[in-house]
């Protein structure tokens, strides 16, 4: 995962002039003493410069923890705080910054040894309004040393994840497909988020392509990839040209990420390419993600993007599917009707199938094998069809979710937590089945009456509290974040009479 950001986080104490300066200072002390104690030293500093109602020492602090390498701020408020200077330290800091407030510690020590903090968040966040400061704020943010601490830990996947956006490219190799409306993608709302992106040619791909054949590196990376398919590596022969083509993409990444420190990409991947290139770039493809570089098919840029975003969030492989195909009604009743599973138990209306052809890392596929693309296989000759990754997926615990603009490039996102359950699918690709609670009215009522298109981001694991902090930090309005409203709470577009 050296595709995502490293957060070294400095904490800064503030206080009001008539509060104690030590008593911030103490309680900074407490904080990260706490804070060491149950996550280690590494990626935190504490700044050494108590801000005590001034602009100069806002300047001097800011100075200090540029100066300590941190990409990631918390403004600590061990008192009231000065809500003109604690917020100017954010408004100046470039890099994701959040805001938590001390509690009081003991009634034996309320004269002397109040702090007040839980009042000056309140001017803390009027502050940052009238500045148009973006910041993180807990979702009870004041708290004892302990609690401030677990705050800051928490802080950590969302200010990787804004770090990551801040230095993010997209490169991508086009066009879409003929006939393949869905992955459109509005650019302009991507500098919006100041994310840069590479549009390039499928016919530049297929140049630098060429250009490697004879690789001396390509003999390692076959080996490599033999290595990780293991008994799975049922199409040896097609691994030379895989390596070639994995070769052609971390090159390329290296030679046209400019300034940007990360690179996500959205690649071509069919019709032509088949015959072009002679495979199919799917297991390539999820090489790639499950080394933190996610790779989207069929050109869907901002699928790369939300892909990115959770890989961010989760320093962990992701991958994107189609939301693809319903249960069969005999498979629910043999194999799921009435069980429970790790999360909960599923009607027929909340499972469905999530597939793609073969891109999702081989570390979250069961018994996963190379084959061909059996869809591609019905139009084109097998042996230019080889190379995607078949298994069905890891059971455990999922979030589904997309970020996307709109034609008008208005961005919006969905957010769902469920899981993927342990059933085999009996068919093809990378595929698994899906538990979503209240998924069919969240299908309709979001999905379609949205337009969202059909490729879903999917991460391991439920992390929906960080996206979501994620989203509303990057500026994402809340009405435009949706998630899948439990019984009884019905969606704006849903007819209560039906």
């Amino acid at each position: 995962m050296k595709n995502v950001p490293v957060v070294k986080v400095g904490i800064v104490a503030v206080s009001r002039d008539c509060f104690p300066e030590s008593l911030a200072v103490n309680r900074r002390k407490a904080v990260i003493a706490e804070y060491e104690k149950k996550f280690g030293k590494d990626g935190i500093y504490e700044c050494p410069i108590c801000i005590v109602e001034s602009e100069i020492h806002a300047k001097q602090a800011l100075e200090d923890v540029q100066k300590a390498g941190c990409n990631a701020l918390c403004v600590y408020l061990g008192n009231f705080g000065p809500e003109i200077s604690e917020t100017m330290i954010a408004d100046w800091f470039q890099g994701p910054t959040m805001f938590c407030a001390a509690a009081e510690e003991t009634q034996n020590d309320l004269i002397d040894g109040r702090g007040d903090a839980y009042c000056g968040m309140l001017n803390a966040s009027q502050a940052l309004s009238l500045r148009k400061t973006r910041a993180y704020i807990p979702e009870e943010p004041v708290g004892d040393a302990g609690e401030c601490a677990e705050m800051i830990h928490e802080f950590l996947p969302i200010a990787r994840a804004i770090i990551g956006l801040q230095n993010l490219k997209i490169i991508s190799f086009g066009p879409r497909p003929n006939n393949f409306l869905a992955c459109n993608a509005p650019i302009r709302a991507l500098y919006d988020l100041d994310v840069e992106i590479e549009e390039n040619s499928e016919l530049d791909l297929l140049e630098a392509f060429q250009k490697h054949q004879g690789d001396p590196r390509i003999d390692d990376v076959v080996k490599d990839m033999a290595a990780e398919l293991g008994t799975g590596n049922k199409i040896p022969s097609v691994l030379p040209k895989l390596a070639q083509y994995e070769l052609t993409l971390t090159d390329w990444i290296e030679a046209h990420k400019g300034s940007r420190q990360f690179v996500a990409m959205a690649n071509k991947c069919w019709p032509a390419f088949q015959t072009m290139f002679g495979f199919v770039p799917c297991y390539v493809n999820s090489r790639l993600t499950g080394r933190g570089i996610p790779v989207a098919c069929e050109v869907d840029i901002y699928g790369a993007l939300s892909e990115y975003i959770g890989t961010c969030i989760t320093e962990d492989a992701v991958t994107l599917l189609d939301i693809n195909n319903s249960v069969p009604k005999d498979m629910y009743e043999e194999s799921i009707k009435g069980k429970k599973f790790e999360c909960d138990t599923y009607t027929e209306k909340e499972i469905f199938m999530g597939f793609h052809c073969g891109n999702t890392a081989s570390s979250k596929v069961c018994n996963c094998q190379m084959c061909f693309q059996r869809i591609m296989a019905r139009a084109l000759p097998v042996e230019v069809t080889n190379g995607t990754l078949e298994g069905d997926l890891t059971p455990g615990k999922a979030t589904i979710y997309r970020l996307q603009s709109t034609a008008d490039t208005k961005l919006r996102a969905y957010i769902a937590q469920g899981e993927i359950i342990p059933v085999a699918t009996r068919s093809f690709g990378s595929i698994g089945i899906f538990g979503i609670k209240n998924m069919s009215r969240f299908y309709r009522h979001v999905l379609i009456e949205k337009h969202y298109p059909h490729h879903a981001a999917v991460m391991f694991e439920h992390a929906g509290k960080y996206l979501w902090e994620v989203l509303k930090y990057m500026g994402i309005p809340v009405e435009e974040i949706d998630y899948n409203f439990p019984k009884g709470d019905y969606y704006p577009t849903e007819n209560p009479f039906a």
